[in-house]
């Protein structure tokens, strides 16, 4: 069975609504960071200024990512549109390391070539820095929030940009230091490479952070399943009643969304009614442990080990469409003798009959091994309903006769109810008797199978006869 998981209309506003804040704080960040940068001339500030630009840059594409990948699947996109935001982190991961590439080269080149510019490290280079870091710490915490609510790739390459801007302030800070540092105790040239150190440490920062994101961004464009999620999955759903094994998961990520495939192995005796149940409460238990997971879950029926040898002849039995039944099972020197009922379509010729009932032996020597002889019963089988009529009350004799067998019967507290109907020229009779509420089902059985046999030798015109055993506690009308 499918189910597919829907991102609420409030989850898809607050998203847009993160990522349209975090566009307005980059764009805000960029231009005070290149003044700055500027003015006091800091490789550094003008570095993070860059850094900044490039999460202007990522910003504007997580927005349109998630506005994009929040619409539902189509006739075109099946599975969705979450691959968007995947794209949209390898982009954001991609301007992220080009930026690195270029703030290495400057550093490099000012500490081998000694060519430092004057640095103004006063005021409002800390300053801005320092605000730098509040705006960037509180879109940082908003993004990864959101991002974890609701599974957002996109939100968190978002995030990790703001993420690194904080600590790439923190470095420009301690950068600017180093040059205040050596304006006062001399040595200034010396205490400058400090700037350039503190935009090597951003870009060694920005690389790391950026190969983690990427490479979790390409495991998921790649369907590579999360980690430790198919063995969490596995155990959840063994824990469901009526699931043997779990013979196949499979389990791709698009988006925020898990897209998880399951073949539950049940038993097959088990009725569709209650696969279904069990596909329901497997798919529940997912999506407990997973939220935001389209599940299929595909039920497999299999030998089960408690299964006992008359059930394993009736799944055989079904198996071929089939059905068997008045199974009877006699076991010697360590065989099994078989006798059973196989029920047949009425236009059957007796060759097709035949043909099916050695199917069906053949079939079960191969399942049962131990089967010395198979004897098969051939019986009709009614296929339509047949127009009948209520004659109960224009076949007293009938009645009173059969009632008078029924009490006759040692077991037989009551017969309280006999019915008669005639159908295509036959009778039917049915006799609603009590018994003694503690016996067992195989002398109840036994004392109805007698009263059936009897009745049948005394009213030859009846085609069947049927007694409803009832409690004797309880009288129904």
């Amino acid at each position: 069975m499918v189910s597919q998981p829907q991102t609420s209309h409030e989850g898809e506003k607050e998203k847009k609504f993160v990522a349209l804040t975090s566009v307005i704080a980059a764009v805000f960040l960029t231009v005070i960071k290149l003044v700055v940068g500027f003015i006091t001339g800091s490789l550094g500030i003008i570095a993070e200024a860059a850094h900044s630009g490039l999460d202007l840059v990522a910003a504007l594409i997580t927005y349109l990512a998630v506005r994009v990948s929040d619409k539902p699947a189509d006739k075109e996109h099946q599975y969705g549109h979450g691959k968007v935001e995947n794209i949209s982190a390898l982009a954001e991961t991609l301007l992220l390391l080009i930026t690195c590439v270029w703030i290495i080269y400057e550093a490099i080149h000012r500490l081998l070539f000694h060519k430092f510019a004057e640095i103004d490290a006063g005021f409002w280079a800390f300053a801005i820095m320092v605000i730098s870091i509040i705006i960037n710490i509180s879109r940082e915490r908003a993004l990864t929030k959101t991002a974890q609510k609701y599974g957002s790739q996109a939100l968190e390459a978002d995030a990790l940009h703001f993420k690194t801007d904080i600590w790439g302030s923190a470095v420009v800070i301690v950068g600017l230091l180093c040059v205040q540092i050596g304006e006062r105790f001399g040595h200034k040239e010396f205490f400058a490479r400090g700037d350039a150190l503190a935009a090597l440490g951003v870009a060694i920062i920005v690389i790391w952070v950026s190969f983690s994101l990427g490479k979790r961004t390409i495991d998921a464009l790649l369907d590579r399943a999360p980690v430790g999620l198919t063995q969490v999955i596995r155990a959840a759903a063994k824990k469901v009643d009526g699931v043997l094994d779990l013979t196949n998961v499979r389990v791709r990520r698009a988006g925020n969304i898990n897209f998880v495939d399951l073949t539950v192995a049940v038993g097959r005796n088990i009725a569709l009614e209650s696969s279904h149940r069990i596909a329901l409460s497997v798919e529940e238990q997912v999506r407990k442990l997973v939220p935001y997971t389209d599940v299929i879950v595909h039920i497999e029926p299999i030998l089960d080990e408690h299964e006992g040898i008359v059930e394993r002849i009736r799944a055989v039995a079904r198996n071929l469409n089939l059905n068997a039944h008045h199974i009877s099972i006699h076991e010697l020197n360590n065989r099994f003798y078989v006798e059973l009922d196989m029920e047949v379509t009425p236009e059957l010729t007796l060759h097709q009959a035949h043909t099916l009932a050695n199917q069906l032996e053949q079939a079960l020597r191969t399942e049962i091994s131990a089967i010395a002889e198979i004897n098969t019963r051939l019986e009709s089988r009614e296929v339509d309903v047949n127009l009948g009529e209520d004659i109960t009350s224009q076949a007293d004799d009938i009645v009173q006769q059969a009632r008078q067998i029924a009490i006759e019967h040692a077991n037989v507290k009551d017969c309280h109810k006999v019915t008669v109907r005639r159908a295509n020229g036959n009778l039917f009779l049915v006799l609603h008797c009590n018994f003694d509420e503690q016996l067992s089902i195989n002398e109840v059985e036994e004392a109805s199978n007698g009263i059936e046999d009897r009745l049948r030798k005394n009213i030859s015109c009846l085609q069947r006869v049927l007694v409803h055993a009832e409690p004797a506690r309880s009288v129904s009308t």
